[in-house]
């Protein structure tokens, strides 16, 4: 049943030119298997053009390939984007894995699909594998729709739902630790920040070891794989700006999400915090304490102030 990694394994990755694409890419080239990295967006010489919303295009290129495992990485993320583009983000994030998994099926090999902490609604305080979802944004309602073709239409998959990302460093960030990195970078010396949103941050470099991890033991399903331990947005931002060694100059205050509302404007969760049930059941689990991770991310940061 496992799924070994070898340098004969052939690794098709979609959507590669994101936040998460450099980690999984890293990853798996260090395993010494062939790997071919596609995206709409070449940020990097390694990527090729390949879009997930052209079935016939992706097809075409998918089986040229012939790999097998193919992961699926490809997705809108802006929240507010999202809201205000809706067809795109269906075809992104809908469509896209629905053509992915129907070409995995043909291929008769496994699929790695990215699912999202944001499917909740929050109206609980911590969520398992098992729990109900009732997504909120037209994010999360495609996101989620992709993950439910994949549960029910795809013979071989793995759905990996993360929770707040953090990675890619400041050129490839587009999440919430460098939004309050570029603010610094500015001479911002205060930071509003807000406290009435929890969840699990997810670092990049630990992630990507995980799918590498749970494919190669090759127990299909849904996992939710963050880091360990859940916080508020407030407590990531005093974090980072402490790990930045700029606590004595960057006051960081606390606001509600009403003081946001014109910016962010989407529907967000009270709470999207993720537990590892499934992973820490089956001894899978690679993810840090997100403390340790935001860490090690920091250095990347650190350097860039240098």
């Amino acid at each position: 049943m496992s799924f070994k990694i070898t340098d004969n394994t052939k690794v098709y990755i979609a959507g590669c030119g994101g936040m998460l694409g450099e980690s999984v890419y890293q990853t798996f080239t260090d395993t010494k298997c062939t790997v071919k990295a596609t995206d709409i967006n070449l940020t990097a010489p390694w990527l090729s053009y390949a879009d997930v919303s052209d079935y016939s295009e992706i097809s075409k290129d998918i089986k040229s390939f012939a790999p097998d495992l193919i992961i699926n990485l490809a997705a809108l993320t802006d929240l507010e984007y999202c809201e205000k583009n809706q067809e795109q983000t269906w075809l992104y994030n809908a469509l896209g894995p629905e053509n992915i998994g129907l070409i995995a099926n043909e291929l008769d090999v496994p699929v790695v699909y990215i699912s999202t902490a944001g499917i909740v609604d929050g109206k609980q305080d911590v969520y398992n594998d098992f729990d109900e979802v009732n997504p909120l944004s037209i994010y999360a309602k495609a996101k989620y729709h992709g993950e439910v073709f994949t549960q029910n239409h795809v013979r071989k998959f793995f759905v990996f739902r993360a929770g707040w990302m953090m990675g890619g460093g400041p050129g490839k960030d587009k999440k919430f630790v460098n939004k309050i990195y570029k603010q610094l970078k500015s001479g911002q010396k205060e930071l509003f920040v807000v406290d009435d949103k929890l969840g699990t941050p997810t670092y990049t470099k630990s992630f990507a070891k995980g799918i590498l991890e749970v494919v190669q033991s090759g127990l299909y399903g849904v996992y939710n794989q963050v880091c360990n331990g859940d916080c508020s947005r407030f407590d990531v931002a005093k974090e980072f700006v402490r790990l930045l060694g700029l606590e004595k100059d960057v006051k960081v205050t606390k606001v509600d999400s009403d003081y946001f509302k014109a910016e962010y404007f989407a529907p967000r969760p009270f709470s999207e915090k993720l537990v590892n049930l499934k992973l820490n059941a089956r001894g899978l689990n690679v993810m840090p304490d997100w403390q340790e991770a935001l860490e090690d991310y920091s250095k990347v940061f650190i350097e860039d102030l240098a």
